[in-house]
């Protein structure tokens, strides 16, 4: 037998929870379709970010249906951001999008603005976070781990003449340098250079 009540249920559901879950979504696809890939060209975490946004925000509105406290929301936040991934390392960066996106789908599942509020609230979560990692605010500095044999250039007074020879050999426009290891035995030194993303060009950009 059909249950009106599950029908009721259905029909408040159809309009506050998929009016929200838009909200969620399409927020979602500026952040890290057109922020994040774009930066980083990283298709990695693309399936992981949705995943868990879409999981958090059901999660969260369901759970809002029983009288869940926004502390308890928060604990909830809480245990999902502690989720790591142990069998590979995830970088600073990508845990602070993974962050953003959990929070994204906890704010849109069980704040109680309105939807134009809701929608604000998203923009501005967006644009801080496209104003911090777009090379607009503070220009994106890139890393990279490289091992060196001419262990001579190492010594402080050829510094400039090192990072010159750096330049030369990797093409990238490297601003300054630092010595990690230096194995005598082998005469190389491991070396980490840096070097300003909006200075590399597409075919040539490297990855951190």
């Amino acid at each position: 037998m059909n249950d009106p009540a599950a029908f009721e249920l259905f029909d408040k559901l159809s309009d506050k929870f998929f009016i929200r879950l838009l909200i969620d979504v399409i927020s979602m696809i500026i952040l890290v379709r057109l922020i994040y890939f774009r930066i980083y060209k990283k298709k990695d975490y693309l399936f992981t970010f949705f995943l868990f946004n879409i999981i958090i925000f059901i999660i969260t509105y369901l759970l809002n249906k029983v009288d869940l406290s926004m502390g308890a929301a928060f604990g909830l936040f809480a245990v999902f951001s502690m989720l790591r991934y142990r069998t590979e390392g995830i970088s600073t960066k990508d845990m602070t999008y993974l962050f953003i996106v959990i929070a994204m789908g906890l704010i849109s599942a069980v704040s109680k603005a309105t939807y134009f509020e809701l929608g604000i609230i998203n923009i501005i979560l967006i644009a801080f976070t496209y104003a911090l990692d777009g090379n607009w605010l503070v220009r994106n500095e890139m890393i990279k781990t490289i091992q060196y044999e001419n262990i001579e250039m190492i010594k402080p007074e050829h510094h400039n003449a090192l990072i010159d020879d750096l330049r030369k050999r990797t093409g990238l426009d490297i601003h300054r340098v630092s010595i990690n290891k230096i194995d005598f035995l082998k005469d190389i030194a491991v070396i980490k250079i840096y070097f300003y993303e909006d200075t590399v060009s597409s075919k040539k950009k490297w990855v951190n």
